[in-house]
């Protein structure tokens, strides 16, 4: 392994296969990351191929999943200093309606998989000496609708978490913030919604992609324990 190669920064990704975590993907690769990519289905493994770095097929509410990623990324590259924690979308339902095995499964894939990543790879970034994570929650974090009520709650308690072990672990030079999306083109959305929006569009994967990179990089040096909105202007909170 040359010089270049090592001083190359490592990322993990879950939920790097589609959508806004391809999109985190690729930018970091721009910007001369080394990846590990998760998705439940093969493609993030080939977005891996298509960039020389390794991916597996698992999902971020299975343990056994997340300590095979970060096994995979420390073999490959001997080190990791970027983790994305990014999943698909809990289930829906009405508030009380739901039974108690749609929320235990919003726990596991939203809140559950952050605290288990944390715990794999925080003692790599204190071998280091450095490190940042970022969660990718959401803009109804702060102003929740009762159409995703397990997303909204779940993802405030993200935004919790974040905070808590930014203040833990910031004197070790160890980093976590989360990054809140509007409406953003990796979905479908319903006629109208752009006009909803201050900026009358929806926003685009690569402006999260471009920030999610930034939150990462040494240019936010300063920041931790901080949910960043970037959602057009749509949530109306001071």
């Amino acid at each position: 392994m040359s010089g270049s190669e090592q001083a190359s920064p490592v990322a993990i990704v879950t939920g790097g296969g589609r959508g806004m975590g391809a999109a985190i993907a690729r930018e970091l690769h721009a910007r001369g990351y080394r990846l590990a990519l998760m998705s439940p289905s093969a493609s993030a493994k080939e977005l891996a191929a298509e960039m020389g770095g390794v991916g597996i097929e698992g999902r971020a509410e299975n343990a056994f999943d997340l300590e095979r990623l970060v096994d995979a990324a420390r073999s490959s590259f001997g080190r990791v200093d970027a983790v994305v924690n990014h999943t698909g979308h809990p289930p829906k339902g009405d508030l009380l309606a739901m039974d108690e095995a749609k929320w235990l499964s919003g726990h596991e894939m939203i809140v559950l998989s952050v605290l288990r990543m944390a715990r794999l790879v925080t003692p790599i970034m204190l071998e280091q000496g450095k490190g940042a994570f970022l969660n990718i929650t959401t803009f109804a974090a702060f102003e929740p609708t009762n159409a995703l009520p397990v997303s909204c709650t779940y993802r405030a308690a993200v935004g919790s978490f974040t905070k808590l072990f930014a203040d833990r672990y910031a004197a070790e030079n160890i980093r976590m913030n989360a990054l809140l999306p509007g409406y953003i083109d990796s979905l479908e959305h319903k006629p109208g919604t752009a006009e909803a929006i201050p900026m009358q569009r929806i926003g685009k994967m690569a402006e999260i992609a471009k920030t999610a990179a930034f939150l990462l990089s040494d240019d936010a040096g300063y920041i931790t324990g901080q949910n960043i909105r970037v959602d057009g202007g749509v949530t109306r909170h001071v």
